[in-house]
């Protein structure tokens, strides 16, 4: 049996024990949703909102994930080229094996600076850009030595594991980048509030609110309107952040310091959407 069909066999190996345990559909489901899960959070706790409040369910999830996902996926397809190009240049003898030896070292060395800023965790951790710098540092160090490690003969089990650690670093540097796309999908709305359905609400009691925005108005008295009208107060300034199953999260139509998330059932209060001021 040949090298090539040695490796194949190997690499088919440990294709089908993975499989085995996850299949692959269910391990992108279960990614899509995960980094869904992740930039929400980080968006609405911007707006001071759990995200586990919301109930939101995997299907929302899923969908609001492509955002955090478009530059990671992006940078993984140009990673993946570039791998295949220097794996096409190591075959074909265009990269010589000095250069592979400097691949590998230069992997070494990467890998090796990447767990030392692990370790030194309590000393850097405060960087801002830690926690996208490391994991990039360690998965290029691993990817390195994977792919020189095989072409010099390092047994398939070793190339693997090494794999695996340039994965689960791709993986929280994906993460990292999915809560910081989360952040800004958050800032951008809050930079422009006026975006979001116009929104106004009927309570029956006060709302005491005191962030400069909102307008209150009083509905007229009981017995001035018809027979069962419950609503007395009427608000002006809301916007509609996000609305889940029957409750319905509105923020004041322009930022600042004192603004706050208000939280009503749809049960419990008159809501009227408002058409946008622009004529047809």
């Amino acid at each position: 049996m040949s090298d090539r069909e040695r490796t194949s066999t190997g690499w088919d190996r440990w294709y089908g024990i993975a499989t085995s345990f996850i299949a692959p559909a269910t391990f992108i489901s279960a990614l899509l949703f995960y980094f869904g899960y992740v930039s929400s959070r980080a968006q609405f706790s911007y707006f001071g909102v759990d995200v586990d409040t919301l109930g939101l369910d995997t299907r929302e999830y899923v969908m609001r994930s492509p955002p955090a996902l478009l530059v990671p996926a992006l940078l993984l397809l140009l990673i993946g080229a570039a791998t295949a190009a220097l794996l096409a240049g190591v075959r074909s003898g265009r990269v010589g094996q000095r250069s592979i030896g400097r691949l590998g070292l230069g992997g070494a060395v990467l890998g090796g600076a990447g767990l030392v800023m692990v370790f030194l965790y309590a000393w850097i951790g405060a960087w801002i850009w830690y926690p996208l710098v490391t994991p990039l540092v360690i998965s290029l160090g691993a990817g390195l030595v994977a792919i020189v490690g095989r072409q010099r003969g390092l047994p398939l089990g070793v190339v693997v594991f090494v794999t695996l650690v340039a994965v689960v670093s791709t993986f929280w540097a994906t993460a990292t980048l999915a809560q910081w796309t989360g952040r800004g999908l958050a800032e951008n709305t809050a930079e422009n509030l006026d975006d979001l359905p116009a929104v106004v609400l009927d309570t029956t009691e006060p709302l005491y609110l005191r962030d400069g925005v909102t307008r209150q108005e009083s509905l007229p008295p009981q017995g001035t309107v018809p027979e069962g009208q419950t609503f007395r107060y009427r608000y002006y300034g809301l916007r509609l952040l996000v609305q889940s199953g029957d409750r319905m999260f509105l923020v004041p139509e322009r930022w600042t310091p004192s603004n706050s998330t208000l939280v009503f059932d749809m049960s419990q209060v008159r809501i009227k959407y408002r058409f946008v001021n622009q004529p047809p």
